[in-house]
């Protein structure tokens, strides 16, 4: 059903501008404390070229009596098996902030079983092989908060609203959770075209460090920079949609 569950195949996938005669599809992550929705506005300008799946980890939204996963691995696995069913048509993966790990590992999933994506597109986060120490997911309520509101990701009113406050912190501090202890192990690089996106100003991804993502692949790499900060993609969605539309018409699956 349009903007439900997508046939009903899965909780973990939304569709909420389906493109029933488009060749391929892009599947797309959001960054911790972020949902399907997030998405809403880049499914509409790329349909009917591209079929758009957006991903809704549990414990948010229409999930929210769901436990929230604490590490990247369970979400990478978990997100995996639920696209199982749309690996019909080549599928690109896009995936911001925390949820450009998440795409890279469920990339590398979908390659060990046979489904090379068409490409991965990391947007706003460092390559796995840049490491950082973290402990956002830490702190208390309120420091936490404090980091999501310094990137300028959601509306301040809601963070401000008590109601809402105690809606969006298990997720939020489990996703920082997951994101802050995740390392790479090494050795595995996959075998498509990686395009990585980034913010001029974005203090959470050096375009030095969203450069090494170049290391993640044996095929081309290339990397665009939009003005903005950490969530460039809000102000620079249209030019993101026709850059991923250029990318994938372009492209051949295998």
């Amino acid at each position: 059903m349009s903007g439900g569950q997508g046939s009903g195949r899965s909780a973990w996938i939304r569709r909420y501008t389906p493109a029933e005669e488009a060749d391929r599809r892009l599947v797309c992550f959001p960054h911790a404390g972020g949902s399907a929705s997030y998405f809403h506005g880049l499914t509409q300008r790329l349909a009917p070229d591209v079929d758009v799946l957006a991903v809704q980890y549990p414990g948010r939204q229409d999930r929210i009596s769901e436990p929230s996963l604490e590490n990247i691995a369970d979400l990478a696995d978990q997100a995996y098996e639920a696209l199982k069913p749309w690996t019909g048509k080549p599928l690109a993966l896009f995936g911001h902030s925390m949820g450009a790990v998440v795409a890279f590992e469920v990339a590398l999933r979908l390659a060990a079983d046979g489904t090379v994506p068409l490409r991965l597109f990391p947007s706003g986060r460092r390559a796995p092989s840049r490491f950082r120490e973290e402990n956002v997911h830490l702190r208390d309520d309120d420091g936490l908060l404090r980091e999501v509101a310094s990137l300028a990701g959601t509306d301040s009113a809601l963070l401000a609203d008590p109601d809402m406050r105690r809606m969006i912190l298990p997720s939020l501090r489990a996703d920082y959770r997951a994101v802050e202890t995740y390392r790479h192990t090494g050795g595995k690089r996959l075998d498509c075209p990686v395009l990585a996106l980034a913010g001029a100003d974005d203090p959470k991804a050096p375009l030095d460090d969203v450069r090494a993502w170049g290391e993640h692949t044996t095929r081309e790499f290339a990397m665009e920079v939009f003005p903005g900060g950490h969530f460039y993609l809000t102000d620079e969605m249209a030019a993101v949609a026709a850059l991923l539309r250029s990318h994938l018409t372009a492209a051949t699956g295998g």
